[in-house]
C-alpha cells in the first residue's frame, strides 16, 4: 500500500517533501526553536503545508520538531550521511487523536514492548494515514483499532491542534532515520464522561499495554518537561507521587496500575533504550491541548492559531458526509471490555 504523502508549497506549486530534508527547516519563516505558524490544507490522504497563505488553506497551525531532530542535524552536516538516506521516499503522514472526555481528561496509551517502532512510549492513539482516507477518519480508525472506542456521530466535535515532525530513531546518535512523518494532532471532544468512555474501552493487546486518563494539572507537569532543553520548569508542589492507570495483559485482561509520577516526567535518554516515558511529540500536543482549554499561553514564538470565528466550526464532525467518521473495521476485534473501574479524580489519572 502506497504511503500517504506530505506536500509543501515552496515555489507556488505542491511538491512532495523529501525524506532526507527537515520539513520545519524548509518551511520556517524565521530562525528559532519554533513552533512555526504554518498554513495547511487538510486533504483526503495528504497534507499541503506552506509558510504563507494560499488558496485552499483551511487552518493555520503550529509546526514543531524536537531540538535534537535528526533531519535538522543532517541539514547542517556534510553530504556523506545524507547520501545513505533513501532518495525515492517522501515524508509520511500520521494522525493522532487527543480524546477529551466531557469532564476534561484526555486518554493516553502505552505502546507494547514488542512493537518495532517507539516501544513502551506513552502516546495518544494514532498511526499512519492510508491513501485516500479522510484525516479525521484515519484518526478515528486508529482510535478504534487500538482501544475499541467508536464515537457516535453527533456526540463529539473536533479541531486540529498542531503538527509535529517525527523521526525514528529520534536521535541521530541512535542511528540514521528509518521513518519520517508529519503527525497531525486532532483534538476530539466527546460528549461522554471519562467513566462512560472507559466502560466501552476494548484495548488491542498487540498494540496497547496500558492506558490512562490525564487531568489538566498532571498534563501541565508532563508538558513542562521539555526534551532536549537545557532549562527545566518548576513543577507544582502538590503533584501526586503516582497516578492510576490500567495494565493490559497479552490475553486482553486488565488490572489497575499505579504508575509513579517520575515515569511520566522522564526525558528522552541519550542512548537508545526502551525506557517507559511520554513521547516528546505527546508533550507538545498536551501543551496545545492545555492552551485550547485556556490554561496556558500560546506556543512560544509562533502566534499559531486556527482562524477565528466561523472557521473553527468547519472542523466539526457534523459537516462530514453521514457515512464518514466511523473508520474502517479491517482489524481483528479487540478483546472484551475492561472491567477495571477507575475512580474518577480519586487520584489524578495522568496528565
Amino acid at each position: 500500500m502506497a504511503a500517504a504523502r506530505v506536500q509543501l508549497l515552496l515555489s507556488g506549486r505542491p511538491e512532495s517533501a523529501s525524506f532526507a530534508r527537515s520539513v520545519c527547516g524548509l518551511l520556517r519563516a524565521r530562525p528559532g526553536l519554533g513552533p512555526w505558524p504554518i498554513h495547511c490544507s487538510l486533504k483526503r490522504g495528504r497534507l499541503v503545508l506552506s509558510s504563507r497563505p494560499f488558496p485552499g488553506a483551511s487552518a493555520r497551525l503550529p509546526l514543531q520538531r524536537p531540538p535534537f531532530c535528526p533531519f535538522a542535524v543532517l541539514d547542517q552536516q556534510p553530504r556523506d550521511p545524507v547520501a545513505k538516506l533513501p532518495t525515492n521516499r517522501g515524508v509520511d503522514l500520521g494522525v493522532a487523536v487527543i480524546l477529551q472526555s466531557s469532564d476534561q481528561t484526555v486518554l493516553l496509551t502505552r505502546r507494547t514492548r514488542t512493537l518495532s517502532v517507539s516501544p513502551n512510549l506513552w502516546v495518544p492513539p494514532g498511526g499512519q494515514v492510508e491513501p485516500e482516507e479522510e484525516l479525521l477518519d484515519g484518526g478515528l480508525r486508529e482510535l478504534w483499532e487500538e482501544t475499541g472506542l467508536h464515537l457516535p456521530q453527533g456526540q463529539f466535535s473536533w479541531v486540529p491542534l498542531g503538527l509535529w515532525e517525527s523521526a525514528y530513531p529520534p536521535r541521530l546518535s541512535w542511528g540514521l532515520p528509518k521513518y519520517h512523518h508529519i503527525v497531525l494532532y486532532l483534538l476530539v471532544i466527546s460528549q461522554e464522561s471519562q467513566q462512560q468512555l472507559q466502560a466501552r474501552i476494548q484495548p488491542n493487546p498487540s498494540e496497547v499495554s496500558a492506558l490512562m486518563w490525564l487531568t489538566s494539572d498532571v498534563a501541565a507537569a508532563v508538558a513542562a518537561t521539555e526534551d532536549g532543553t537545557e532549562t527545566s520548569r518548576l513543577l507544582p508542589e502538590d503533584l501526586p507521587p503516582s497516578v492510576l492507570a490500567v495494565e493490559v495483559e497479552e490475553d486482553g485482561s486488565a488490572w489497575p496500575l499505579v504508575l509513579p509520577m517520575s515515569t511520566l516526567l522522564r526525558m528522552i535518554p541519550p542512548t537508545a533504550e526502551d525506557e517507559e516515558r511520554v513521547s516528546t511529540g505527546t508533550k507538545f500536543a498536551l501543551g496545545l491541548w492545555l492552551h485550547h482549554l485556556g490554561r496556558t499561553p500560546p506556543p512560544r514564538e509562533s502566534g499559531a492559531h486556527l482562524d477565528p470565528g466561523p472557521a473553527k466550526e468547519e472542523w466539526n464532525m457534523d459537516l462530514l458526509p453521514p457515512n464518514r467518521g466511523s473508520g474502517k473495521r479491517s482489524v481483528k476485534s479487540p478483546p472484551s471490555p475492561i472491567s477495571v473501574t477507575l475512580t474518577e479524580h480519586s487520584q489524578p489519572l495522568l496528565w
